[in-house]
């Protein structure tokens, strides 16, 4: 295995890991037998109930929505910030798994950890294990003006616990 167990504590910047680095939400299409990965900007880490967790955010029509549904766990990939990968986190972003094996175009490869399916490639990776899920509601919106991110497809929010973090060796 190329990757080391670290305690959560020691993940690093989560605003910059998410935010700027990028993430790839990574599950499983069994009917398919090939791994899907989703890139996503939007998230957070953090704690609560008494636990280590992540969120991230899947609209409905996205190819992963489903495979994280019928998921109970899955890994958030993080390829760091090295421009090498830019390319491949725009790809599994814009194009669709339905359609295209985006890891294959993209040259990056998988592997398994604790029976979850993750990057090879990344720098950092989680694996998560499905504790809420929710939708966000359009009546909830305080500040209207974030409607402008949405046409009445609105992301299903999934609070995660991380079971576990690794870094590559």
């Amino acid at each position: 295995m190329s990757f080391c167990e670290i305690p959560v504590g020691e993940l690093g910047n989560a605003m910059e890991m998410i935010g700027k680095e990028w993430m790839l939400i990574t599950a499983d299409d069994k009917e398919k037998n090939k791994v899907n990965a989703m890139t996503a900007s939007w998230g957070c880490m953090g704690v609560l109930w008494n636990k280590n967790i992540c969120v991230c955010f899947i609209r409905p029509q996205r190819y992963t929505y489903g495979l994280v549904e019928d998921a109970d766990r899955f890994s958030i990939c993080f390829l760091g910030s090295e421009k090498e990968y830019r390319s491949a986190l725009a790809v599994c972003g814009r194009e669709s798994g339905r359609d295209t094996d985006k890891l294959e175009k993209c040259g990056l490869h998988t592997e398994l950890i604790d029976g979850v399916s993750v990057i090879s490639e990344s720098k950092t990776l989680l694996v998560c294990r499905k504790l809420y899920v929710d939708d966000l509601k359009e009546s909830y919106f305080i500040d209207k003006e974030l409607l402008s991110h949405y046409e009445n497809d609105y992301h299903r929010i999934y609070v995660c616990e991380i079971e576990k973090a690794y870094k590559k060796i």
